[in-house]
């Protein structure tokens, strides 16, 4: 769809048919808009900016990315950018202004209606990853003395103006929570009906200072629209919107893969990220990674005369430590996956290990079996030289590996979790250098005990 609309675009603009390219745009979705501003065109950015209404214009300017964004604000005029900034929710032009150099939001704030700069001003004192921070102060709120139709004319005069009208709240003169009515309530009731009547009294809310992802959490747990937030004294300063909810646990995710990989979390789109700065990345986790591994190298030559005596025992060392960085992966990740979701927490660390160890118990013994039936067949035709004995340390080192890593691989993201660390920085590559170093330290105690080096 995006082609055949970028193909429109440039045959109007082909054509220099101002009048239908205007209509043309206005009737685009913002999210393709932007995106088809974005790409190369005939006509300059800001040309094309200035032909959307003014009202579309907003909601095209949040979509685009943060280049797009400085960009376009570079070309716009002074008054033509006040116009974009007094269309924008707050919470939009606080994420905004957190993202622009300093020198270009001097001029957006410049641009920017006192009294619009002083509720964003609000947003940007809140924590990053605290509910404050994504919150916008643009909501319906309702009193519970008004009827039903007194409401919905209190709506339709203030609805242009808020991020969403399908939950109102009930509030007090002092803007205390009292409860929430929808829209559909409101449609439904008779327009004589008192609010404090048809509200709803148990709303779960959330505090300005709880963790972003818990918030959009409960918005996905509860299926609602939106989520209000309340201050210290239960007042209501706030709402979180399912579209704020849904960006969070994005970056979130994208955030725990990045760590699960070992890179510094970056948000510019990998086409758009310097070379540089993807090295800055990778390279510090690189770094330590290989630096820890050192400590597998030091294991190894510390048996290296036990090694000389059986040279057959180096051919497996890569086959038991990559079963073992393979078996912590999975727990890791299935761990992270479940304190993600709040199927986990630190309590439950006894039930967890417990699973882990009968898991790790049936995947050891299944690996170890196939390991010494394989040795003692296909690399013993291929090879030579596999005894009995060999086959048996190799295949009691596979169990102990797997049980090891397992439990590595469980325990580690939750003890992350514990003292406040996110549970991805504990995950593949480092719980991978930690289990080789443990495979290779029973691997060789085992061969020693049994083997007499």
């Amino acid at each position: 769809m995006t082609e055949n609309l970028m193909q429109a675009l440039h045959e109007l603009l082909e054509q220099k048919n101002v009048p239908a390219l205007k209509v043309f745009l206005s009737e685009q979705n913002p999210v393709d808009l932007a995106e088809l501003l974005s790409a190369e065109n005939a006509m300059p950015l800001a040309k094309l900016y200035r032909l959307l209404p003014k009202t579309l214009a907003a909601e095209v300017f949040v979509e685009m990315d943060t280049d797009m964004q400085e960009m376009l604000i570079a070309e716009l005029t002074d008054k033509e950018l006040a116009d974009t900034m007094s269309e924008l929710f707050y919470d939009d032009a606080a994420d905004l202004i957190e993202e622009m150099p300093a020198t270009v939001v001097k001029r957006i704030l410049r641009n920017t209606a006192p009294e619009d700069r002083k509720e964003i001003n609000k947003l940007l004192k809140f924590k990053d990853d605290s509910a404050g921070s994504i919150m916008t102060t643009e909501f319906v709120d309702l009193k519970r003395e008004m009827t039903v139709g007194d409401a919905l004319d209190h709506i339709r005069r203030v609805a242009p103006e808020k991020e969403t009208v399908y939950t109102c709240y009930v509030t007090d003169e002092t803007r205390h929570l009292l409860g929430l009515v929808t829209a559909l309530t409101l449609l439904t009731a008779p327009t004589e009906r008192k609010i404090g009547k048809l509200m709803e009294e148990h709303v779960i809310s959330a505090k300005t200072d709880d963790d972003r992802e818990e918030v959009a959490k409960t918005l996905m747990k509860y299926d609602f629209l939106a989520l209000p937030v309340v201050d210290s004294e239960e007042r209501l300063v706030g709402i979180v919107t399912v579209d704020d909810a849904l960006d969070v646990i994005s970056e979130e995710t994208e955030e725990d893969f990045a760590k699960m990989a070992a890179i510094t979390p970056s948000e510019t789109p990998y086409l758009k990220t310097p070379v540089l700065r993807l090295f800055r990345a990778r390279i510090p986790w690189l770094l330590l990674l290989m630096v820890s591994a050192t400590f597998t190298g030091m294991i190894i030559s510390g048996f290296e005369n036990a090694l000389a005596k059986q040279v057959i025992l180096t051919m497996f060392i890569p086959m038991l430590m990559d079963t073992g960085g393979n078996c912590g992966s999975q727990s890791s990740v299935t761990i992270i996956r479940a304190l993600s979701l709040g199927e986990v927490r630190f309590s439950d660390v006894f039930r967890v290990m417990r699973k882990e160890f009968t898991v790790a118990l049936l995947c050891g013994s299944t690996l170890a079996a196939v390991a010494f039936i394989k040795l003692m067949t296909v690399d013993n035709l291929l090879s030579g030289g596999v005894t009995v004995t060999v086959a048996l340390v190799v295949a009691l080192t596979l169990l102990c590996t797997v049980l090891a890593a397992k439990f590595i691989g469980a325990l580690l993201p939750i003890a992350a979790r514990r003292i406040g660390l996110d549970p991805a920085v504990a995950a593949s590559p480092m719980i991978t250098t930690l289990v080789d170093a443990v495979a290779l330290l029973v691997y060789f105690g085992i061969a020693t005990a049994l083997l007499g080096l």
